[in-house]
């Protein structure tokens, strides 16, 4: 439906739905080890009916409007994506969150188009809080949190059970106010 520019270096920002299931199994494939270190996205799509189900589910999410998913293609391929992962506009919370395949990593891409979600929620959705949560040990995407300009409100210790593993989790947020400033 629509393509939004990221920059100069050819990065576009797309609707990731369900007509795309194939596009987004082999975006998996390509990543899977370097995306599931952290998320469990790499483990939950893992064939062509489980990448339909995944991205079905962020159709109805945006049909009940409690959630959006996007792709980030760089030089025409599914390079990752970001998704607004819960929205409640009565409370005005919503948390957003990425992924990225290692070929895509380092170049900003995630900052600037979670940059074009937080405006939209704040502008267009007068959504008050826009939440980031990480795994501690995911430095990548706690930096982008900070290059947001988000607050650390603190640590939610062992609470991600993950690959046989329990996982501190870093809450961070930013405020209507705050990113307007």
């Amino acid at each position: 439906m629509f393509t939004t520019s990221l920059g100069e270096d050819g990065a576009e920002l797309r609707p990731l739905e369900p007509w795309r299931a194939e596009e987004f199994l082999a975006h998996m494939e390509r990543g899977r080890e370097f995306i599931g270190r952290h998320i469990t996205l790499a483990d939950r799509v893992t064939d062509l009916a489980s990448s339909r189900a995944y991205l079905q589910s962020y159709a109805d999410k945006a049909a009940s409007d409690t959630g959006r998913m996007y792709g980030i293609w760089l030089d025409g391929g599914l390079v990752g994506g970001v998704l607004i992962r819960t929205m409640d506009v009565v409370l005005g919370n919503a948390e957003v969150g990425c992924w990225l395949e290692p070929r895509a990593a380092g170049r900003g891409l995630v900052t600037r188009a979670i940059r074009l979600l937080v405006d939209w929620l704040f502008e267009e959705r007068g959504v008050h809080r826009v939440e980031w949560q990480a795994v501690s040990a995911n430095t990548a995407s706690l930096a982008v949190a900070k290059r947001l300009g988000m607050t650390k409100e603190g640590v939610l210790r062992e609470s991600y059970p993950y690959r046989g593993e329990r996982h501190d989790v870093e809450i961070w947020s930013v405020l209507a106010p705050e990113w307007r400033a």
